[in-house]
């Protein structure tokens, strides 16, 4: 479970609170990989049932639409956030975070498209059934992801970015969801 960010509690945080934003990012994505597992055997029992579709739809959307702003917010700008935060100095262990971070959300995507295949079909009422070793390769994965996010990336972000850094983060994750733009 992700571990709130001191000031807010991660339920209710937006993007006037952008690191904790991230974290609630990371819980709403953990339902999201639950839900995932849930529907391997529901389909197996049930079919595409309203249930089914009506999840398949949900995580899909959230994957499809969140998840990608979420890797969007880390890439475009709290990673240089961070890397520019420690400018001067040494930012080799950043680097190699962001860097490794960023090919993670690589692997999501392939991993993603493999059973977004799978959840159209569930979706539009055809008969589909989730492979359960690739649920569990890509739930399993998102949550090693999660974890490093949860535990490194976050608190070093909330020692690192000053109240400026912090504020463009958040203009920019509000833009990127059709809120105001900076």
């Amino acid at each position: 479970m992700p571990t709130p960010i001191p000031g807010f509690s991660t339920s209710a945080a937006g993007a006037e609170a952008p690191l904790e934003m991230l974290s609630t990012c990371h819980e709403r994505a953990g339902r999201q990989c639950a839900t995932l597992k849930r529907l391997v055997p529901h389909l197996a029992a049930n079919g595409t049932d309203e249930q089914a579709r009506s999840a398949a739809n949900n995580v899909m959307r959230y994957f499809d639409v969140s998840a990608r702003d979420h890797h969007a917010d880390e890439e475009q700008d709290l990673f240089p956030a961070l890397l520019e935060a420690m400018a001067g100095s040494d930012a080799v262990c950043i680097r190699e975070m962001t860097d490794a971070l960023t090919k993670d959300h690589r692997v999501h995507e392939v991993m993603w498209q493999g059973l977004r295949e799978v959840l159209v079909r569930v979706a539009a009422g055809e008969l589909a059934l989730l492979d359960a070793a690739q649920v569990e390769a890509f739930t399993t994965e998102y949550a090693r992801h999660i974890e490093r996010e949860e535990s490194e990336l976050l608190p070093m972000a909330a020692r690192l970015l000053c109240d400026a850094d912090l504020e463009k983060l958040a203009r920019a994750m509000q833009a990127r969801r059709g809120g105001p733009k900076s």
